[in-house]
Formats: structure tokens, C-alpha cells, sequence
């Protein structure tokens, strides 16, 4: 077993709009007293205006995104802490501009000039040690998107998170990707608690990671 204190470990959290990424990424950098890197929403200049029209703000809010996530991840490089980083880089190309350019949101020369600035960035950054997945029907997370009261999350449409889960479940099901991704069910049946998920994520660290945990979990 891997001693937590005695090397740097990046994980990050995935998941779709509501799926509970921040409160777990939030819990588990508690717990294990690591920094915790938090998605730039709050003074995104463009989160509003994409969702009254998507196609006008797309390759803006992506491009917007893609640069702080570069940022972001950069620093946690740079940094000698532990991290636990609320959603990836690799989202923003793999789900969201995608699913936008699939869409007919992104025109087909915004997404390529996309792609090359995700590609070029992508190339000089270190992978994730561990991506968790929180995987999550719909209903539960337009419950918990209505939950959170974020006034321009309101107009979401159910077929987009449809199809962003769509995406998801394609990128982490490839074959012989190179990143390294484990997913936790939260949708299953009447859906588990912050618990049970906070303590599936202690054992995919154990598991997959072979860190040794500094103290007993469920």
C-alpha cells in the first residue's frame, strides 16, 4: 500500500451537470487533508448568456473553460499538495463541446479550432492519477440542479443532460483509453446517500490506487 502523506496524488471528479462532483470533491479533500480545486463557475462571464442561446455563446463559455481548467491544472502541477480537482479538462472536449458541436450548437470550424487548442494544452499536463465518474439518471439530476437554486441552471433542457450522459458513458467506457476511470452508480435505485458515495470513493482510492488510509472507512 501507497502511503498518502509521502506522495502527490491528483484525482479528479467527473460527472454531468448536478451530479454532486463538488460536494464529493469538497469531502474528500477533507478527509484526506488535500487541496480541493473547484470548478470556475461562479464569475464565469458566460454561463448565463449560454444558456438563453447556446448557439451564439458555445465556443465562447468552451474556450472560456478549457483556458481556466488549463490554468488550474497547472497550478495543481506546480503545487506540492494532494489534490482532488472538481471536474477534468478532458470534459470540456469530450462531453461538452462534443455534445454542443453534435448538437448543432458549434459550427464544425469552431470544433476543430477547439480541438487543437485542447490538444496542444492537453499535451504538456499530467493525467489525472484517478478520474471517479458519478454517474446519474436525469430526474436525479434535475432534482439536485432545483436543489441548488443557480437561477441560469433553471432553463436546462432534460434532452441535453440526456445526451451530455450519453457522451459520458462513451467516454468512459472506450476501450483502451488512457485515462485511468472508475465510476460510482449515485442514480441506482432511490439513488445513495453522500455517505455511501463518500465511502465508495475511500475504496476506489484503496483499490485502484493502493493507498494506505489513514483511518477506517465503510
Amino acid at each position: 500500500m501507497n502511503d498518502p502523506f509521502l506522495r502527490r496524488y491528483f484525482i479528479a471528479i467527473a460527472g454531468n451537470i448536478g451530479a454532486g462532483k463538488t460536494t464529493l470533491a469538497q469531502r474528500l479533500a477533507q478527509q484526506l487533508g488535500w487541496r480541493c480545486e473547484l470548478e470556475p463557475v461562479i464569475n464565469n462571464p458566460y454561463l448565463a448568456d449560454f444558456y438563453a442561446d447556446m448557439s451564439r455563446w458555445s465556443f465562447h463559455l468552451q474556450v472560456y473553460f478549457l483556458s481556466k481548467r488549463f490554468e488550474s491544472q497547472l497550478g495543481i502541477e506546480r503545487h506540492h499538495q494532494s489534490c482532488v480537482q472538481d471536474r477534468t479538462i478532458y470534459e470540456d472536449a469530450e462531453i461538452f463541446a462534443r455534445t454542443l458541436h453534435a448538437r448543432g450548437f458549434m459550427s464544425e470550424r469552431d470544433w476543430e479550432n477547439y480541438r487543437s487548442l485542447f490538444d496542444a494544452m492537453t499535451d504538456q499536463l499530467k493525467r489525472p492519477d484517478l478520474i471517479i465518474y458519478l454517474k446519474s439518471d436525469v430526474p436525479s439530476l434535475l432534482r439536485r440542479i432545483e436543489l441548488r437554486g443557480r437561477e441560469y441552471e433553471r432553463s436546462i433542457d432534460p434532452d441535453y443532460l440526456a445526451q451530455l450522459n450519453d457522451a459520458y458513458e462513451s467516454w468512459c467506457g472506450a476501450p483502451g483509453g488512457a485515462l485511468n476511470i472508475a465510476t460510482i452508480d449515485t442514480g441506482r435505485g432511490l439513488g445513495i446517500s453522500q455517505e455511501e458515495v463518500m465511502a465508495e470513493a475511500l475504496h476506489l482510492l484503496k483499490t485502484k490506487l493502493q493507498i494506505e488510509l489513514p483511518f477506517k472507512h465503510a
